[in-house]
């Protein structure tokens, strides 16, 4: 054996040549050497033929060695011992170089396919794995001569069973080892198999246990062709669930619990047993078949829930431990299948899967109790990670049954025999169930749950303890869901739950988990029972003080004393409190981010609090430190530091030397900040609190703080212009700032703001710019009708040469309409009527009121809204499409705040004979679709297949504003639209298609240009396909949809294509079987894709542009890599092979695959 160890090394030095003097030999001694060397001969062989260094090695290997083998398997009179060594080399050589031996295939085949209906078992079984490993490089014509030898095997009637055996698991394992190439001869096999299943003679349980297992693997991987015998599989399997023809199950299964208990205990000390019956194997593949149903066919989700449901829940009373796990096993993935379908939805119909699921709930809930009264452990991890699952899904389910599982919950945590991992189940649970259900539930058995979690917080085993403080965590808030704590006496448990906390929290030798659990309960216990504690509070701050000097705790240390600090109790932290703030103050200089957020976080909360006892002096300190971390590299820190900031100059106490540090430190960083055209959300908004909190304090003075902010907006030699987002920034500042210094100085900046409009001499168009932004933001936030004719000085912009001067000037006239709707909202209205030239500016303020009167759910009056219709409808068929889109949008908002009008003047317009305003009106309903909930939602909904249906129209301008507003409502608002998937999807699918009608060619003289008008309509159609994938993927049937329609969308122009690969990639990340099963028809178009290269003119543009479709398809074939199988499709192989030999291809696939 000492030699075979020194082979491997040996085969990789030595020549070629050598190497086949050793594999000649070896042969030769395998065939016709003495027993015992064989089994050394067979085993260097092997070792041979794994460490083979090349491939022209491995060949010429190949050739010598083949033969002989097929002569051991083939010979007359040869053992079956020498054909069971012999297929076993030569499945390890197919395995590895099966693909090297193409030349060979027929000729093995040949070989093997006769072994299958040896006489010898071990002869058939060693046959079968060594087809599969065969099988897996054959090509498709030899593959289906294979299926068809083994069918006609199969079909002949007298064979014996153990040869009908053998066949099965042949199937099964072509199955598992060619993936979705088997597909096309599922006609063949699956009625063969369900024929067996079901007439087997009533001993013969391995024929019944590989058929099922054959039909698991066709479920999984080949998804589209088996979609035909679905229904039947499932009528199978479940009649096999309960497959037990040795054994009558007389148990009623309703019986009150209680009165069975008793009984129960014993149950599995006396259960039926008998070392014969094999039954339990068909069940557990029935099982396991059912599995793959349910995990590969999500649009099956209802009729399972009818069927399987309520089978399985009660199979959970199977004898055979093993098969019970399986039980478990598929109830989850059932389970797990109805969250990813219904993620997001509210489903209150009684058809739609949780509805169901909800009505078996106390049947699932009886079901657990009695497994969680049994006696094995492994049964009871089972049965707890059933209910995991079940809370997870329907998060409040278990709200009439807490009383009937608290039995289950204490025997697992205080029974001797329990196991660490049952009680960590058993922890994970309760704390899912505390988590999810109101706190009132509890209380009656706040008792019950608390001793057992307690004690198992001073458990010896680390990830025991971690788990149970976690569910202190929850226990402390369910225990007194509010400071009044009315109904409910909480007192009783506050010092057992301090003290076992507190034993955990000064242990300083235990696992990091168990101190950062520590720290952040007995912060929850400090603010939730802090008033009660007294002498203990002295006690435990300090310690908690002291954990954040250490490196490894102060993270949890410092979110600790931001709840603490939260707490309404108010508690006395006079003890520790300066200590705090050094330490906080520290660390805003640390170089760990997350410490540094929560940092500010902590001193924002203990600052709002307890400002009274910390001293100016402390503020200034964190000023200076807060002050270098304001930047728009980190607009997240920028908020929180600015947002702490506010508060410490709201606090009146503190202001003369605060004021002065601010204006120092922070002013010149705000300045800077407010010039980023990043700048937004959060930091935006805390740098206007930030500019009027320094209006108030104090020796600030307003007109020097004015002019600095106009003063960015001014070009700098060193940055050059300020770009138009930041404008806004800049205008939003001002008008917070001109709002908070009251109106006398909000009068005189508006009066200088409209100084600079009415000074024609003034060439400066940024100015110009910025005074129309704040104009527009002062008015939007105050009524500007005190100046005289502010409107038309404003109007007088609409003249400018410059487009953004004219662009600012319609926003500032809309928002200054919202100041006061009643004076200026007609002037608009007129304006429009009368201004032919300046309709497309005026339609944009329009706008701009409407939007801001949606969003805030203000009315207008009848009369506008009548006169605001009217003007709208009668330019719905304008030419200009900037002008239909503004008139869509300001419809769509309008029908937000008045539904009721708008939803049927909308839906009588969808059959107008002008396409334009068809078009319109569409888009105006994908305007009204928004996240948030709205009074139109319950009215749009039994009309809104009127609008969709009009991607049958037969102008393509309204077919794309269909797809445009299916897309938003599959975004936005899933459930308006799901009843008419059924219909709507194959239309859209339809539009994905070239069509030949739109392309035309227009004669430009010297050269002639193709334009293809349904470019648009498509990228259109499968961004939209896109977002259905996200939202409703149970509706959406991937096998249908990617060929032949995704499948041409990769062949597409750049801007389909794009889209086309995110499509790919997300459906290898959520169907894998659906694209495995067509994946050698999408390597065409994506090679053609990675191997384009422009022409050699070409603009910098279209090289970009190239690049960027490179990456996109790589980034495909990234997700491609990753599904499990997809090694079956030579192209895809040969495809990644190629990627690999291509240094550019290669260098950013690798940049790719590890964004």
């Amino acid at each position: 054996m000492a030699v075979l160890h020194r082979l491997a090394p040996l085969v990789k030095k030595i020549r070629e040549a050598e190497v086949l003097g050793m594999a000649d030999k070896l042969c030769d001694k395998l065939l016709n050497g003495k027993d015992q060397h064989r089994d050394i001969a067979s085993i260097a062989l092997k070792t041979i033929i794994s460490e083979v260094p090349t491939s022209s090695v491995a060949q010429s290997v190949l050739i010598s060695v083949s033969p002989k083998l097929i002569k051991g398997i083939t010979g007359v009179g040869m053992s079956t011992e020498v054909k069971c060594e012999c297929l076993d080399i030569l499945c390890d050589i197919l395995h590895k170089f099966g693909n090297l031996m193409a030349s060979d295939h027929e000729l093995l085949l040949g070989a093997l396919l006769p072994q299958l209906s040896s006489n010898q078992a071990s002869v058939r079984k060693k046959a079968v794995s060594c087809i599969a490993s065969l099988a897996s490089s054959l090509s498709d014509d030899l593959l289906a001569k294979t299926t068809v030898e083994v069918v006609r095997l199969l079909k002949n009637k007298g064979a014996k069973p153990e040869m009908i055996r053998t066949n099965i698991q042949m199937i099964g394992a072509l199955s598992r080892a060619v993936g979705y190439r088997f597909g096309p001869h599922l006609g063949d096999t699956v009625p063969l198999l369900i024929n067996y299943c079901t007439s087997a003679s009533e001993n013969d349980e391995e024929l019944r246990e590989y058929s099922l297992q054959a039909l698991e693997s066709f479920l999984l991987r080949c998804p589209r062709d088996i979609s035909f015998y679905c229904d039947e599989i499932l009528h199978l399997t479940l009649e096999f669930l309960s497959y037990d023809p040795n054994f009558t199950d007389n148990m009623e299964e309703d019986t009150d619990d209680e009165s069975q208990e008793e009984e129960e205990e014993d149950e599995s000390a006396n259960e039926y047993t008998d070392d014969e019956d094999v039954s339990w194997k068909v069940r557990r593949a029935a099982a396991k078949c059912l599995a793959a149903l349910i995990v590969s066919r999500p649009e099956m989700l209802s009729k399972l829930y009818e069927e399987a449901c309520p089978k399985l829940i009660d199979r959970f009373k199977e004898r055979e431990e093993n098969v019970k796990m399986d039980v478990f096993n598929t109830f989850i993935e059932l389970l797990r299948q109805t969250g990813n379908v219904t993620k997001g939805q509210v489903d209150v119909n009684e058809s739609s899967p949780r509805w169901v699921l909800e009505q078996e709930v106390p049947k699932v809930v009886r079901s657990i109790n009695r497994q969680l009264r049994e006696k094995s452990i492994k049964t009871k991890v089972g049965a707890f990670s059933v209910l995991k699952e079940l809370v997870v899904v329907l998060p409040d389910c278990l709200a009439d049954h807490i009383g009937s599982l608290i039995p289950g919950i204490e025997k697992a945590l205080c029974d001797k025999s329990s196991t660490s991992n049952l009680k960590i189940e058993a922890l994970i649970f309760t704390r899912l169930v505390l988590t999810s259900h109101s706190p009132s539930v509890f209380h009656p058995y706040i008792k019950a749950i608390s001793s057992p979690v307690i004690a198992a917080v001073g458990e010896r085993y680390y990830k025991v303890t971690a788990e149970s403080l976690r569910v202190c965590g929850e226990l402390i808030r369910v225990v007194r869901p509010n400071i009044e704590g009315y109904g409910f006496d909480f007192k009783p448990y506050i010092h057992p739950i301090y003290n076992a906390i507190m034993a955990r929290l000064t242990n300083q030798d235990q696992d990091q988990e168990v101190k950062e659990c520590a720290i952040s309960c007995m912060g929850l216990v400090v603010s939730t029972f802090g008033d009660n504690l007294g002498a203990e509070l002295h006690a435990c701050l300090p310690v908690l003080v002291d954990r954040m000097g250490n490196e490894i705790t102060r993270l949890t240390a410092v979110k600790a004393f931001a709840v603490i600090a939260a707490s309404p109790l108010h508690l006395d932290l006079s003890c520790v409190l300066d200590h705090v703030i050094a330490e906080l103050t520290a660390f805003l200089r640390k170089a760990n981010r997350a410490l540094r957020q929560a940092t500010l976080g902590t001193l924002n909360t203990l600052i709002v609090a307890y400002g009274d006892k910390i001293g100016s002096a402390a503020y200034e300190v964190i000023i200076v430190e807060l002050s270098t971390l304001i930047s728009d590299s980190d607009l997240h820190m920028t908020a929180l530091a600015l947002e702490l900031c506010c508060t410490l100059m709201a606090d009146r106490r503190s202001i003369p030397n605060v004021g002065l540090t601010v204006r120092n430190k922070v002013l010149p960083q705000a300045l800077t900040l407010v010039r980023s055209s990043l700048l937004q959300g959060q930091a935006l908004s805390a740098l206007q609190s930030f500019f009027a909190a320094l209006v108030y304090s104090a020796n600030t003075s307003f007109d020097a703080l004015l002019d600095s902010l106009i003063s960015t907006a001014k070009p700098s030699p060193q940055s050059g212009g300020v770009a138009k987002q930041a404008l806004f920034s800049i205008a939003q500042c001002v008008a917070v700032l001109c709002l908070a210094a009251g109106d006398q100085k909000c009068s005189s900046t508006v009066k200088m703001l409209t100084d600079i409009l009415k000074d024609d001499s003034s060439t400066n168009s940024a100015t110009q710019h910025l005074a129309l932004l704040c104009l527009g933001e002062i008015g939007r936030r105050k009524d500007l009708s005190s100046h005289a004719h502010i409107e038309n000085i404003v109007i007088e912009s609409f003249q400018s040469p410059f487009e953004e001067i004219k662009s600012a000037a319609s926003y500032a006239l809309g928002n200054i309409a919202v100041g006061n709707l009643s004076k200026y909202l007609p002037f608009i209205l007129d304006q429009i009527d009368n201004q032919q030239k300046k309709q497309y500016l005026l339609l944009h303020s329009l706008k701009e009121v409407i939007v801001r009167q949606s969003v805030d759910n203000a009315e207008f009056q009848d009369s506008s809204v009548e006169k605001i219709l009217n003007l709208l409808f009668n330019h719905c068929e304008s030419e200009e499409e900037g002008v239909r889109n503004v008139v869509a949008e300001c419809l769509g908002k309008i029908a937000l705040i008045e539904p009721a009008k708008l939803v049927p003047a909308l839906k009588e317009r969808t059959s107008n004979r002008a396409a334009f305003t068809r078009a319109t009106v569409v888009i105006a309903v994908k305007y009204a679709i928004v996240e948030r909930p709205e009074k139109i939602d319950e009215i749009i909904y039994p009309e809104i297949s009127s609008f969709l249906m009009l991607i049958k129209d037969h102008d393509r301008h309204v077919r794309r504003a269909a797809v445009l507003a299916l897309s938003t409502a599959a975004h936005n608002k899933p459930n308006l639209i799901k009843s008419l998937l059924p219909e709507l999807l194959p239309l859209l699918y339809d539009q994905t298609i070239v069509k030949q009608e739109l392309i035309r060619t227009v004669d430009l003289g010297p050269f002639k240009h193709t334009v293809d008008d349904g470019l648009e309509l498509r990228k259109a159609a499968f961004e939209c396909v896109d977002t259905l994938l996200d939202s409703c993927l149970n509706q959406v049937n991937p096998s249908s949809f990617i060929v032949p329609y995704l499948k041409s969308g990769l062949d597409d122009h750049y801007d389909v294509k794009m889209p086309c690969h995110l499509i790919l990639s997300k459906l290898a990340d959520k169907c894998p079987s659906a694209v495995l099963a067509v994946l050698d028809s999408l390597v065409d178009p994506l090679q053609k894709t990675i191997n384009f290269r422009p022409k050699q003119d070409a603009v910098k543009q279209e090289v970009d542009r190239n690049e960027d479709m490179i990456r996109s398809a790589l980034r495909a074939i990234a997700s491609l890599n990753r599904i499990s199988g997809g090694e079956c499709s030579h192209k895809f192989k040969n495809l990644t092979s190629e990627i690999a030999k291509s240094q550019t291809l290669w260098e950013k696939y690798c940049s790719i695959r590890n964004e």
